[in-house]
C-alpha cells in the first residue's frame, strides 16, 4: 500500500457468506472477516452482528510484548497491559470503554493468548452517547485462521492490519454497509 493518508474505507458483507466480506481502501482490496450473524443496522449486545454505518477510529492498541509501537499512524496509540479490558456489561457505569480488570472481574479481556488483539483499532461505535445494550467492544483486529467470523468485529490477516493502521486518521471514514 502506498504511505498516503486514508479518507474513506469501505467494509461490505459477501453475497451470500454474511460473516465474510471486503474492505476496500486506496485502491486495494482486503479479505476480512465479520460478525457471526452479518451485517445489521440494528446493533444489539451479543447479537453477533457487525454494526452498519459509518465510524471513525478513534485509538490504535498493541502488545508490545509482540510488536513494536507502531509507526506511521495519525491515531494515538496505547499498548495493552495485562489488565486491560472492555466492558460489555450494559448494566456497568463503565459499558463500552475500556477499564482495569481484576482476577474476577467480567469484561472483554484485550491481553489474549490468541493474538487476535496483538493490534487493533478502536472505533467510535456507539460512544457519544453511549447507549446501553447497543453493541460494545467493535474493533478492527486480527482475523482467525480462515476467516473464521467474529463476535461482531472486523478481522484482517495481520499483514494487511498492519499496513491498514499506518494509512488512518481521525478523520478516516470507515463505512460499513450490507
Amino acid at each position: 500500500m502506498q504511505r498516503s493518508f486514508l479518507r474513506t474505507i469501505h467494509i461490505s458483507a459477501r453475497p451470500g457468506r454474511r460473516s465474510q466480506g471486503w474492505l476496500r481502501a486506496g485502491g486495494f482490496t482486503m479479505p476480512v472477516a465479520l460478525g457471526r450473524s452479518g451485517v445489521r443496522a440494528n446493533k444489539r449486545e451479543g447479537d453477533g452482528a457487525t454494526p452498519a454505518g459509518q465510524f471513525h477510529p478513534l485509538r490504535l492498541w498493541w502488545r508490545a510484548d509482540r510488536l513494536p509501537r507502531p509507526a506511521s499512524s495519525r491515531l494515538p496509540r496505547r499498548p495493552i497491559g495485562r489488565l486491560d479490558a472492555w466492558s460489555e456489561d450494559p448494566s456497568d457505569r463503565n459499558y463500552n470503554r475500556p477499564f482495569r480488570r481484576s482476577a474476577n472481574t467480567p469484561g472483554d479481556r484485550l491481553w489474549r493468548d490468541d493474538g487476535l488483539y496483538d493490534l487493533f483499532v478502536e472505533i467510535d461505535h456507539n460512544t457519544r452517547p453511549r447507549v446501553a445494550g447497543r453493541g460494545s467492544a467493535v474493533f478492527i483486529h486480527v482475523a482467525r485462521p480462515g476467516f473464521a467470523p467474529t463476535a461482531g468485529c472486523v478481522a484482517l490477516r495481520r499483514h494487511d492490519l498492519l499496513q491498514l493502521v499506518g494509512r488512518l486518521g481521525p478523520k478516516t471514514r470507515i463505512i460499513i454497509h450490507y
